[in-house]
């Protein structure tokens, strides 16, 4: 699981495939994993069903590891590892890649940064060159630093500032984790892009893009010894890094529920949303958190848009979703508000459906219609190399435990009913929690007293 685990009805399950059928399905991923001298943990798997192959590079530093006042340089990496290395030319990798008919990209979250490639099977070795190239050998100069610097800004423009409801999350964050790593998105400040100068991207690179910092996974259609000499020769010449200090995120419970209320031109339609606090992805309520979530908002015969929407019609749109990260979690809450209605009565609504299944719990209809779309889904998130090396990627770094891959479905089949009413309970009826109106109209953020709700 990760932090941004957004779960959707496979169409395995809408098609109407019993679960059992979809059991059938499955075979156990076989995987082999070493770790090099200078501590960069490999993973392989063989699958030659098509003559393709990927390559993830998962590197242990997301959002959460920065200085607060240098935020964003995890994202900024992202962008930057795409620039030049000592052997490869600026604006040359896209290029290398898309010529012999791959593909490539990268994603950071708030605990991790990943690369990969995806590239005919005879291609591999220079998928694993430029990645290798990547590792240690980057340039951060003047022009890769400016050109990104512009690139992130533009970034967030159209994706936070100048986007409707875009800085939600933003300030749900800044709120519900108030004084810790996780108080800001991987997005960061432009502020603090803006004034970095090149040394501190220098030892922000030598401190984290180190390969003990690292796991590299190969999956697809390879010979094993050719790319264990491949990686070798290309990873292994590195030295161990230095161990990077450990993370501290301190979360202490919230003391009170916050509100805040944003005006704001761009928006169409009014909106309510709300953040609690959840479980991290490492506990076992996660699976229950996540199965609470389907049930609540996944599909229209969920009991959200069943009473929200449909019956109450007070929201043309209502859901609730997990978010969950190595040390802390939330459940994020939205709902748009239909003509004619209000936020607050919105409001009221949903934290009524929150109470009802804490106070009543959930049916054995609705608990097994979850269990089923979560069988399909395991089953769909193995069936391409790259969702089978990230996924291998993560269960190393999270549970120190890669054969989690296999067997992490028996921990959601193992949520019961009263797993699912005890985590609402616990998280969601009546706890303090941060609720943010974004109306129409200008004006600047009002922001009333914090309230016990």
């Amino acid at each position: 699981m990760n932090w941004l685990r957004f779960k959707a009805l496979c169409a395995l399950v809408a098609i109407g495939i019993s679960s059992i059928a979809v059991a059938q399905e499955y075979k156990d991923i076989e995987f082999e994993e070493y770790e090099l001298d200078n501590g960069l943990h490999v993973i392989l798997h063989h699958d030659d069903s098509a003559p393709v192959a990927t390559t993830i590079v998962h590197y242990h530093v997301g959002s959460r590891d920065e200085d607060p006042a240098r935020t964003g340089f995890a994202h900024f990496f992202e962008h930057l590892m795409f620039e030049e290395t000592t052997q490869i030319e600026r604006a040359n990798m896209d290029k290398m890649i898309q010529e012999v008919g791959g593909n490539l990209n990268a994603y950071t979250s708030l605990d991790e940064t990943v690369y990969f490639f995806n590239v005919p099977a005879n291609e591999l070795q220079l998928a694993l060159w430029i990645e290798s190239q990547r590792m240690r050998q980057l340039k951060i100069n003047e022009i890769g630093v400016e050109t990104q610097r512009g690139v992130v800004k533009e970034e967030r423009r159209m994706r936070y500032d100048n986007s409707q409801y875009g800085t939600v999350w933003e300030k749900m964050s800044a709120e519900l984790f108030k004084n810790t790593c996780y108080s800001w998105r991987p997005i960061g400040s432009a502020q603090h892009i803006d004034s970095a100068s090149i040394p501190e991207f220098q030892a922000f690179y030598d401190k984290y893009y180190q390969p003990n910092n690292a796991t590299l996974v190969v999956a697809g259609d390879f010979d094993e010894d050719q790319v264990r000499d491949w990686i070798d020769s290309y990873f292994g010449q590195y030295e161990r890094g230095p161990e990077p200090p450990e993370v501290v995120a301190d979360i202490q419970p919230m003391k009170e529920s916050y509100r805040e209320t944003v005006r704001d031109p761009k928006i169409q339609l009014d909106a309510v949303f709300m953040g609690f606090r959840g479980p991290t992805m490492l506990e076992d309520d996660a699976y229950a958190a996540e199965m609470l979530c389907d049930i609540l908002s996944n599909g229209e015969s969920s009991r959200m848009y069943r009473s929200l929407v449909d019956e109450q019609k007070i929201s043309v749109q209502a859901g609730i979703f997990p978010q969950l990260a190595q040390f802390a979690g939330l459940f994020g809450v939205y709902g748009i508000v239909a003509d004619g209605q209000t936020p607050e009565k919105l409001e009221k609504a949903i934290l009524a459906e929150f109470e009802r299944v804490a106070r009543e719990g959930v049916t054995e209809e609705e608990l097994a219609k979850v269990r089923n779309i979560n069988e399909a889904q395991f089953i769909g998130s193995k069936s391409s190399n790259q969702s089978k090396a990230g996924q291998l990627a993560q269960y190393h770094r999270y549970h120190d435990d890669t054969d989690m891959i296999n067997e992490e479905f028996e921990k959601y089949m193992s949520v019961s009913a009263e797993d699912i009413q005890r985590v609402a309970q616990e998280y969601l009826a009546g706890q303090n929690h941060v609720t943010m109106y974004y109306l129409k109209g200008d004006g600047d953020a009002n922001k009333p007293a914090s309230d016990d709700e």
